[in-house]
């Protein structure tokens, strides 16, 4: 299996949306319709990019997420609130991955992995940050996402979602 990835911006996602809705569709984490709303809102984040790997053309998976803007509300989410020395941001202290989906063929093999790093690589920021659903899997996501080095900071709940998530942080260039 050769993966190659792609990595795009705001300015390129109609190129690129097509490869998206449809690793997203296959993998039926919610309606196309529904996805490509929250995409375009998204992708008018500051810095928005993403990251989409391709075997033989065709897309077996991407994430995607942005900057966090000095004037975020996003820290306000934790149900414990975090020292300043965490929330602060400057707009280029912090980005968020909002979302790294692969198709079922393609689960396990490191393409995840490999997405996240690739993503990775076009971010300025010092720190990246995610938020995870730790009952997925039985804690198997977030272990996961420990294995890429982000470590636990604090539970989140955002406005009128009843779903309490790990909010989990990690330097974008490791040592």
């Amino acid at each position: 299996m050769t993966v190659e990835y792609s990595l795009a911006d705001a300015e390129h996602l109609p190129y690129v949306k097509h490869s998206l809705l449809e690793v997203h569709t296959e993998a039926g984490a919610s309606d196309a319709e529904h996805f490509e709303a929250r995409l375009q809102a998204a992708a008018t984040e500051p810095g928005w990019t993403t990251a989409i790997g391709y075997e033989a053309g065709r897309a077996v998976g991407y994430c995607h997420g942005f900057s966090l803007p000095a004037d975020t509300d996003w820290w306000s989410n934790v149900i414990v609130p975090l020292p300043e020395y965490v929330t602060r941001e400057s707009g280029q202290r912090t980005a968020v991955l909002s979302e790294i989906v692969v198709r079922k063929p393609w689960r396990g093999t490191g393409v995840a992995a490999q997405l996240h790093e690739a993503w990775l690589s076009l971010r300025p920021e010092e720190r990246v940050t995610l938020l995870v659903d730790s009952t997925i899997g039985d804690g198997a996501l977030q272990t996961v996402c420990e294995k890429w080095g982000y470590r636990t900071v604090a539970n989140y709940r955002a406005p009128g979602d009843p779903t309490v998530y790990t909010a989990m942080i990690r330097p974008v260039h490791r040592p």
